[in-house]
């Protein structure tokens, strides 16, 4: 299928955003989520780089991969959890390059960089993040070598005024404030009055303008990078989190831009029972657009000097929030919340004038993260605005009927066909671990809210799980969603919800080993013609653009053929673990582009399905 074959694309042109469908080009592409934490070259340090992305390109090059989609690169502090950022502008040191460090001779650093080197190599299956740490040492080390900043330095600093004070005089309040935050500082600081601000700003002259210049630092390389990758036709997607964490330069500074008496999460689905309590303040959008919605408007300017396309995360946030107040015990996670704004009626109106204001500060094409319980109205302005939502392959079924996977011409063509995101178990892990089972979590919960013995459905229902199993597999004989009634004595109206469950996962493993055309029983382990038959599946969609995670494009090769399922995650939503955001790619970048044989498969995936 190409652009002339089919119309749909051709609309996305007379779209609200057909300035940015005309640069963009409304034409089938292929491309690769990659963490920048993931990724590392021979060159790296501790952690990918930004100039490793030039890399990435000449990979994506010999692949027929023409988009780069990014997580977040914003400054986490000491946290190291993307989407819980201390800025939505600011961007994370640790991802610099020392030896590309502009104003001054990085071999009068050399013996510090070759034993940064030495101690914190690349590679290997988690990040190190205190390399960070040693990092920042060196850093400020060369900042205080620099007799005088340049001209480019101050333009820079005065074109980015409306948050880069503000975020450099918070970096250095948490410094004195032992990274306490700002909840915690002393009053006079907290509450942002104006004679101690002075004081801070004098008595701290250069440690805030170290801050600044390694945003001046990052805003080079990166920008660098960008137009590497533009010189070869690769697109950068940037992943701009929704929200921020509550201690952060953006509330501090912004205060009554945040309702802080509240906390967001997600309310609860069969993927995550008891919902989600994320803990970042939801916006005050009335009081942001009575300033014109400034700060939705400076992000998305400042973020595009690094992006071509910008990933809108939790889409459905824009029109309503879920929402749980401050004092709610941790123990009810997501459970007690409520939407936000409450009546339903504002959402569709809400979401636009938010969509409208990011969409107007720049020419970067809007996509968006349309996943969890999504409104009706999400789909709709994603239609009117030709914004690409997220089609994941496992859950683009049939939901009202057969349950069965839909074809790939049944795809939105204002979609992102995906296979695995970053919040999700690769390829290999879901179809081996998951694919066909019910979630524990989920079958408690039901169980308490109706009222019904655990233990007796346990027994009924599913085998004997194995050691605290977080998976539940049903009982072979129950073939038939009657015959699950049948085993529980109840009727559909007291048990629908296990008649459902049983409708949507018995036959899930078949289902999907048909939708790919293979023949036979299915196999329990994902082998290499299995993954590659995924991501044709998802390339040939009517999907404007394919999206895989690099994890899943490199299960074609034997890089994770050693590894645990579990190592191979980016994220378990709603879990705190070293395990999140911490996985590091099984071969270095110079090592992909000299994998001629698998490069070789995703070429011809993609150009089979005219995706090059």
């Amino acid at each position: 299928m190409t652009i002339q074959e089919d119309g749909r694309y051709r609309a996305f042109l007379d779209s609200g955003l057909s300035k940015q469908w005309k640069k963009t080009g409304a034409k089938r592409r292929s491309g690769v989520l990659a963490p920048m934490f993931s990724l590392y070259s021979k060159n790296s340090i501790g952690i990918g780089e930004l100039p490793d992305l030039n890399i990435l390109v000449e990979w994506c090059r010999k692949t027929g991969i023409s988009i780069i989609q990014l997580l977040p690169m914003n400054d986490t502090g000491f946290n190291f959890t993307p989407y819980d950022c201390q800025s939505t502008f600011a961007l994370d040191p640790m991802y610099l390059s020392l030896e590309k460090i502009q104003g001054l001779d990085p071999f009068d650093f050399i013996k510090d960089i070759e034993k940064m080197k030495a101690r914190y190599p690349a590679g290997g299956k988690r990040v190190n993040y205190a390399i960070k740490a040693e990092k920042l040492k060196v850093l400020w080390k060369m900042f205080s070598s620099v007799k005088r900043l340049p001209e480019e330095y101050e333009d820079f600093a005065e074109k980015n005024s409306y948050w880069l004070n503000d975020y450099s005089c918070y970096k250095v309040l948490k410094e004195l404030n032992n990274q306490k935050s700002w909840e915690q500082w002393p009053e006079n600081f907290r509450l942002r009055e104006e004679g101690a601000l002075s004081e801070l700003q004098e008595g701290h002259f250069e440690a805030i303008n170290f801050q600044s210049w390694m945003q001046w630092q990052l805003f080079l390389q990166f920008r660098e990078a960008k137009a590497y990758a533009a010189e070869r036709g690769v697109l950068l997607l940037g992943d701009l989190p929704f929200l921020v964490s509550r201690d952060s330069s953006d509330v501090w500074a912004n205060q009554n831009y945040f309702k802080l008496h509240l906390v967001s999460g997600a309310p609860p689905d069969m993927y995550f029972a008891r919902g989600q309590r994320w803990g970042m303040p939801p916006y005050n959008w009335p009081v942001i657009e009575e300033h014109g919605f400034d700060y939705l408007k400076e992000k998305v300017k400042y973020a595009s000097n690094f992006y071509n396309m910008f990933r809108i995360d939790h889409f459905v946030g824009l029109f309503r929030l879920w929402t749980i107040k401050v004092d709610e015990p941790h123990e009810t996670h997501g459970l007690k919340g409520v939407f936000d704004p409450a009546d339903e009626s504002l959402w569709k109106q809400q979401g636009v004038k938010i969509l409208d204001a990011m969409s107007s500060a720049s020419d970067m094409l809007p996509c968006a993260e349309d996943l969890g319980v999504v409104p009706a109205c999400s789909y709709e302005v994603l239609e009117d605005y030709s914004i690409p939502g997220m089609d994941v392959q496992r859950w683009v079924r049939d939901w009202g009927k057969t349950y069965a996977f839909k074809k790939p011409e049944e795809y939105r063509p204002n979609s992102i066909a995906v296979i695995s995101s970053h919040d999700m178990s690769p390829l290999r892990a879901w179809w081996e671990d998951e694919c066909g089972t019910v979630d524990a979590g989920y079958v408690g919960k039901v169980c308490e809210e109706k009222g019904l013995d655990i233990k007796n459905v346990m027994n009924c229902l599913f085998e004997p799980a194995t050691g605290g199993a977080k998976r539940l597999s049903w009982k072979k004989e129950l073939d038939t969603p009657e015959k699950v009634l049948s085993a529980l004595g109840k009727s559909r109206d007291e048990a629908w919800m296990f008649y459902d469950l049983h409708r949507e996962t018995f036959n899930e493993k078949r289902q999907f080993w048909e939708f790919l055309g293979l023949k036979g029983e299915p196999e329990a382990k994902a082998a290499k013609e299995f993954i590659s038959l995924a991501l044709f599946k998802a390339a040939e969609s009517s999907s404007v653009f394919a999206i895989q995670i690099i994890h899943d494009w490199l299960s074609l090769s034997k890089a994770f053929d050693k590894w645990k399922n579990a190592d191979i995650r980016v994220n378990t939503p709603g879990t705190v673990s070293r395990e999140n955001w911490s996985t590091v790619l099984p071969m270095s970048l110079e090592d992909m582009l000299e994998d001629a044989k698998t490069n070789a498969e995703i070429l011809a995936i993609n150009g089979k399905t005219g995706r090059s």
